[in-house]
């Protein structure tokens, strides 16, 4: 059943395209992460890069989830959203000296180090503020997750996490840096991860890691698994909730934890892709020799990964119940990237109907532009409309 079908009759008065959040069915995940979680006492920093609409954010902060942010920018919005300073941590390849001071002057949980230069950088930032300041390490695990090479981070060839060659001289630098105090170790290796043993190996990686770590007298109190894991963008009504249970059982059995150590995740898209939808309307049906076309109103400049990413997502009309054809679904934009679905399977389509691009909630809205100097797509939220 689609799950959309009881708000049609709110989005025909709706300008289009917009994004559309089902709250009730983005609290029942969280609450499902949560309670899966506890079980276990790990922590979650929810990865504000999916979505950071401030109705969502509302949610994570009060369920009791810190936020995990890549950008400064993240920081302050987290931290005027209402996420406690010492519940944040601050992930980045690339951060620039502002950004740093502005973190260290929040004094957030702590500052998650990608290189051994940018070490020195945070010390010496943090001296000349007079403090010392709380580290995380990203560690390259060189581990191949079995997804799309842009959504791929803990390979030795991506620009991520430092790797084990690299690891003496990290010892030396953390010896010297008197403004430093290592608080965790960090892994991540990609996202939309759906091969459950791509979990386990980097639990097992880790374990590995942090032996090697101990040789060089390196140790920290607190274990960060990152995200990655996956969602069904075939059947978001049939798999609405992934299956946590299985991911922090899975954790638990194959990561070792030392005395006094705390494991914490940084899910994002598991918990926010579902219960987002982009609800566009159909401008114009090409018929052609070879195929036919439905032209929408929303663009890659409204959900940019299936042009970014050749990612499939769920396309469903939902104004008729009409025999099926076959369509290209494509949107306006001057670009032939444009394009949601090919050979897609709709019920006979006219100019009005109302489309649906489900599972759209996670590095939809977020990753939105003004290409084309398009108006960015509204957005509505379950709990104010009325059905």
């Amino acid at each position: 059943m689609n799950m959309l079908t009881r708000f049609v009759p709110a989005f025909e008065n709706l300008k289009t395209p917009f994004y559309f959040y089902d709250m009730e069915l983005l609290r029942r995940t969280v609450a499902d992460c949560k309670n899966e979680m506890s079980r276990y006492g790990y922590q979650a920093h929810y990865a504000l890069k999916a979505n950071a609409n401030e109705p969502v954010l509302k949610v994570m902060r009060e369920a009791g989830f810190g936020a995990d942010c890549v950008s400064g920018n993240e920081v302050l919005w987290a931290i005027k959203n209402g996420f406690p300073p010492e519940k944040i941590v601050y992930s980045s390849v690339g951060k620039t000296d502002e950004e740093i001071t502005h973190a260290i002057r929040h004094r957030i949980f702590c500052i998650n180090c990608e290189s051994t230069q940018e070490i020195d950088v945070v010390n010496s930032l943090a001296a000349a503020a007079g403090t010392t300041v709380d580290i995380s390490v990203r560690l390259n695990p060189d581990i191949d997750p079995h997804t799309h090479q842009y959504i791929t981070t803990g390979l030795e060839e991506n620009k991520f996490g430092i790797s084990p060659w690299e690891f003496g001289r990290l010892a030396d630098i953390l010896k010297a840096a008197t403004h430093l105090r290592l608080m965790a170790l960090h892994v991540h290796v990609g996202s939309q991860i759906t091969d459950w043993p791509v979990f386990q190996r980097l639990c097992e990686r880790l374990n590995d890691l942090q032996d090697l770590l101990c040789s060089y007298d390196i140790q920290a109190n607190h274990l960060s698994l990152g995200g990655g894991l996956g969602v069904d963008y075939a059947d978001p009504d049939g798999h609405p909730v992934v299956d946590f249970k299985r991911y922090f059982d899975l954790i638990y059995r194959h990561l070792k934890v030392r005395p006094g150590q705390t494991v914490h995740v940084e899910p994002g898209r598991s918990l926010v892709a579902q219960c987002g939808s982009v609800i566009t309307r159909v401008l114009y049906v090409k018929n052609g020799q070879k195929k036919n076309f439905v032209v929408i109103d929303a663009g890659m400049t409204d959900l940019l990964r299936p042009a970014l990413y050749q990612a499939q997502h769920a396309i469903r009309q939902l104004s008729s119940q009409a025999p099926p054809e076959r369509y290209d679904v494509v949107g306006p934009i001057c670009e032939s990237g444009d394009c949601f679905g090919k050979n897609i399977s709709l019920p006979q389509t006219r100019r009005g109907d109302l489309i649906a691009i489900r599972s759209a909630g996670a590095y939809g809205q977020t990753m939105s532009m003004r290409y084309n100097l398009r108006d960015l797509p509204s957005a509505y939220y379950s709990d104010d409309i009325v059905v």
